[in-house]
């Protein structure tokens, strides 16, 4: 049995394989990027600089002298001095690394191997494959570099030195070759090398067509009928009932919810202060609808101490002190006047003569 130290020394190694790998896989695909972007550029160098000239003025005894600019060393130093953004280590680094092979395709390449990204990216400096391969030797993808995956997903490392070849499947497909269809879907067309996956009914959780008639297995929330169709089970009738007290439910398709009342209601079956069972304390039924109770309305005063008025709120009440009275103690008093002869005055500062 191994000791925990040999253990963990395990451990860190497989981690550090593992991380030494992914950096690996990054490195490769990062490398082909940069030499794509840089071929892009190129291409678009040579756009750009298609109908320059040498600008001296004599174009005619400038190309009899120096041949011709389109295809001058002038014209590709142009193009190279643009292919990268200053701030981009990567691609001024690949640029400077290879710049005689740049210098090589264009003036004995660029004839017989006109895609630069080919010739350059994949065939020479190889960090990229061609579309439809991968890996250092860039073998073919699965199912072919054709159609990789059979079109239903996308290969690993497709079109770099990196992956390992196997199908990442979009959605709804699955398989080694992306030909299977996923719990959801169903094959509409299948053969040995094209497959449409369609999806079922939403009542559907597998189906071999596309409507709720169709399901092979019902979705939670979804029930057969006598004829195997797929409906909507309404958990708002279950009982007991699936919500608090102060809550109504809310049926949708496969599922529900559970909503608050509305506060003027003590339960209720729906939104809003119609759909109470009962109203909420401080509350009545108004023709069928929650609505205030004005306690300060009401034949029996419910302020009754001296010196107090009533002043409602949503739902009840409060007992404050009339104009001109505090309350002091859990009394309300007078608020004394002030007399005139106690106003306060203003005295003014000393008056002094000048000296």
């Amino acid at each position: 049995m191994l000791s925990f130290n040999q253990l963990l020394w395990l451990f860190c190694s497989l981690a550090f394989i593992l991380l030494s790998q992914c950096t690996y896989a990054k490195y490769l695909k990062s490398s082909c990027n940069t030499c794509k972007q840089i071929a892009d550029n190129f291409s678009k160098g040579l756009d750009r600089t298609k109908k320059q000239n040498f600008g001296g003025g004599n174009t005619a005894w400038e190309e009899r002298a120096l041949s011709k600019y389109e295809t001058s060393e002038i014209r590709l130093v142009e193009i190279l001095e643009n292919l990268c953004d200053s701030s981009s280590f990567d691609c001024n680094h690949m640029v400077e690394e290879h710049e005689d092979h740049f210098e090589t395709w264009w003036f004995k390449r660029q004839n017989k191997h006109p895609d630069l990204y080919k010739w350059f990216c994949v065939d020479t400096i190889k960090v990229c494959c061609s579309t439809g391969t991968f890996g250092p030797d860039c073998n073919a993808c699965v199912a072919g570099s054709e159609r990789p995956c059979h079109g239903n997903g996308v290969c690993d490392g497709d079109g770099t030195r990196g992956g390992n070849g196997r199908c990442n499947c979009d959605h709804g497909y699955k398989g080694e070759f992306c030909l299977d269809c996923m719990d959801g879907y169903f094959n509409e067309i299948r053969n040995d090398t094209f497959s449409l996956c369609t999806e079922c009914h939403t009542s559907c959780k597998t189906c071999t067509g596309l409507t709720n008639e169709d399901c092979e297995k019902c979705k939670t929330g979804w029930g057969e009928d006598d004829e195997g169709t797929c409906l909507d089970v309404n958990e708002c009738l279950n009982d007991p009932p699936l919500c608090k007290e102060d809550q109504y439910c809310l049926n949708t398709d496969g599922s529900f919810s559970c909503k608050g009342c509305d506060e003027l209601c003590s339960g209720c079956t729906g939104a809003g202060p119609d759909k109470c069972q009962s109203c909420a304390p401080g509350y009545q039924d108004t023709e069928g609808t929650c609505t205030d109770v004005n306690e300060c309305e009401q034949t029996d005063a419910v302020c009754t101490a001296e010196n107090q008025e009533c002043l409602n709120n949503k739902g009840s009440y409060i007992c404050i002190c009339a104009s001109r009275y505090e309350e002091q103690e859990g009394v309300c008093v007078k608020i004394p006047e002030p007399e005139e002869n106690e106003a306060e005055i203003v005295k003014r500062p000393e008056e002094h003569e000048d000296l």
